[in-house]
């Protein structure tokens, strides 16, 4: 249960005034374990220079003595140490793996969790390559990093405890292991500063050559129809080329701070061995005592070999851990103002002072402009997607609580991202809706076709962004997940642009009566939809001309009879060579025999959707 509830509490806030404070955020929010990783590294270490003291004890008190008995008690004792030496590392092990798990999922949830708050601001502040840098691998090296919590701790421990055991042996040779240590880290350190400037611009050059394969892997198709594949591929071998120059800087420093690690203390070591070995031939210490200074010098390789290590490591860390930083401080675009109020209890109307644009409650309103994005711009600003004086009911929009307006009104445009996965996850996130629901969502949107054609139906993957849909197939697939989605208001923009004029009269009426009763928005300049609007508001320069429905407005407004029709209207402001329902003249009887004809909805169930 314990590990359930750590689980569940979130990963907590983190402290991004620095690097170094975001490395010890991450170590104070598991206390206990870096704690423990930390003892157990100290008494695996500590443990690592005991069996030289028992070795040399085992040669002076019972081989040369030819004390059997006590030569048998002091091999069991290095047996003991031996296997409680391997225990210590194991548990060691264990915890720091552990550690880094815990440092890596913390750092994921926060980098998705300021993802989703920055939420439009990303994709203008921060490119895709260079969040998946940031959400892996820096994320993984600062989980790296933060194992030399045990070694480091141990490494310092074990080597205080040898120039303690020296010290007993000779005065000498604990003057010159605890001389000779600090000048190797000195040795090694001009090089860790290097590594953190050649590491942090590798990083910021790798995070742009990831953004740009992404571009070219999401605009292949662009790419292709335009002949500029090869132009843009060349460009992404020139950053290649660029990167691997400058990993090769990184990695030449890397292999200099690695060969000292493994060099040094071999020198060292070697320096230490030959003074003992002539004090021993001087008589000053005996062959026990040799015996055991190699041992101990020996031991020390491991702790100044993971003092290297993990001042390799810290660098490392410090660059990954500043980029996240510098993620985590960004703030989300204003929308003028954090509000706290709350949204209006009941359904209330949603009112744009710039264009003079009323959403009544409950009812289907269409917004007709000559240009489209001036009616889009419209919607951001009553979706509190750009910044206005909008009013929802007698409330600023800017003054309720972003959380509760982004919870009761959904802003639903054909650029909205469509994620990878199983269909029904696609269309039902971020909430499971039943196969009832979702049958009723795809039969709103004309969707069923697609479900048809797919090989397993509703569990059939669906690739990132719809790739394998078309046009039309992943404009449907985006109006039943906002369907599902059932929000108090839905605010759509062209949401029927990709659509034939058969599936374009379908998606109307049925987006009348999947809406019935519920406030909805719709931006389009098609008849088929405008004429099962309640009320239409026609833009001119950005601003409402005239509202009312629309065979009002095509009987006294030339200008929006012309935009709407495009010159193929008769005297009587339909559409010429249609009949009164549009392009197709479609009727609801019409759609019902289709349905019964397998046509429409299927039945109810994802195995009968498939």
């Amino acid at each position: 249960m314990r590990r359930v509830r750590e689980s569940n509490s979130g990963p907590g806030t983190p402290d991004i005034r620095s690097a170094g404070r975001y490395l010890w955020w991450l170590i104070t929010s598991q206390r206990r374990r870096i704690t423990a990783g930390a003892l157990y590294g100290s008494a695996w270490m500590v443990c690592l220079a005991l069996p030289p003291y028992l070795l040399s004890r085992a040669i002076d008190d019972g081989l040369e003595q030819r004390q059997w008995p006590i030569l048998v008690g002091w091999v069991g004792a290095l047996l003991g140490v031996g296997v409680l030496d391997a225990w210590l590392s194991i548990m060691r092990h264990r915890t720091m793996t552990r550690v880094r798990m815990d440092a890596a999922f913390r750092s994921v949830q926060v980098v998705v969790r300021q993802a989703t708050r920055l939420g439009g601001t990303l994709q203008r502040r921060v490119t895709a390559g260079e969040v998946v840098t940031v959400g892996f691998r820096d994320v993984g090296v600062i989980a790296q990093t933060l194992t030399i919590m045990g070694p480091g701790v141990g490494a310092v421990l074990a080597y205080v405890v040898v120039a303690a055991l020296l010290l007993t042996v000779s005065p000498l040779l604990a003057a010159v292991v605890l001389l000779g240590v600090p000048l190797l880290a000195v040795a090694v350190g001009p090089l860790l500063g290097r590594l953190q400037g050649v590491e942090s611009t590798y990083r910021d050059q790798q995070g742009r050559l990831a953004a740009r394969f992404t571009d070219i892997v999401g605009g292949l198709r662009v790419l292709n129809g335009v002949g500029g594949k090869e132009v843009y591929a060349e460009r992404y071998r020139r950053g290649s080329r660029t990167l691997r120059a400058q990993g090769y800087r990184v990695g030449a420093v890397t292999s200099w701070i690695q060969a000292l690690g493994v060099g040094l203390p071999a020198l060292f070591l070697g320096a230490v061995v030959w003074l003992a070995a002539r004090m021993a031939a001087q008589g000053a210490i005996t062959v026990g005592e040799l015996v055991a200074v190699y041992g101990y010098t020996a031991v020390l390789v491991v702790p100044v070999s993971s003092l290297i290590e993990s001042g390799d490591d810290l660098s490392r860390g410090l660059v990954a851990a500043r980029r996240v930083v510098r993620f985590l401080a960004m703030e989300p675009d204003s929308l003028g103002g954090d509000g706290t109020s709350d949204p209006p209890a009941r359904p209330a109307a949603l009112r744009d002072p710039a264009s003079g644009v009323e959403v009544t409650p409950g009812r289907l309103t269409a917004l007709v402009s000559a240009r489209p994005a001036e009616s889009a711009t419209v919607v951001d600003r009553l979706g509190r997607f750009a910044e206005s004086a909008a009013t929802w009911g007698e409330i600023r929009l800017d003054e309720i609580d972003l959380t509760q307006v982004r919870r009761r009104i959904l802003v639903a445009d054909n650029e909205a991202d469509l994620f990878a996965g199983p269909l029904h996850e696609v269309i039902s996130a971020p909430r499971d809706r039943d196969d009832e629901a979702i049958a009723r969502g795809l039969h709103a949107a004309m969707a069923q076709d697609i479900v048809r054609a797919l090989p397993d139906g509703l569990d059939s993957p669906v690739d990132a962004q719809g790739r394998t849909l078309s046009g039309g197939q992943r404009q449907r697939i985006r109006l039943a997940r906002a369907l599902l989605a059932d929000p108090e208001i839905l605010l759509a923009v062209e949401p029927t642009s990709a659509v034939d004029a058969h599936t374009e009269a379908a998606v109307a009426a049925r987006l009348h009566m999947a809406r019935s009763g519920r406030t909805t928005v719709v931006t389009s300049t098609s008849p088929l939809l405008l004429d099962r609007a309640d009320t239409v508001r026609f833009l001119v320069d950005g601003r409402v001309a005239d509202s009312g429905s629309h065979r009002e407005l095509l009987a006294r407004q030339p200008d929006y009879r012309l935009l709407v029709s495009r010159g193929t209207t008769d005297g009587d402001g339909v559409r010429a060579g249609h009949g009164e329902h549009g392009r197709d003249g479609v009727r609801d009887e019409d759609l019902e025999d289709r349905d019964r004809a397998g046509e429409g909805p299927a039945p109810m169930g994802r195995e009968a959707l498939r």
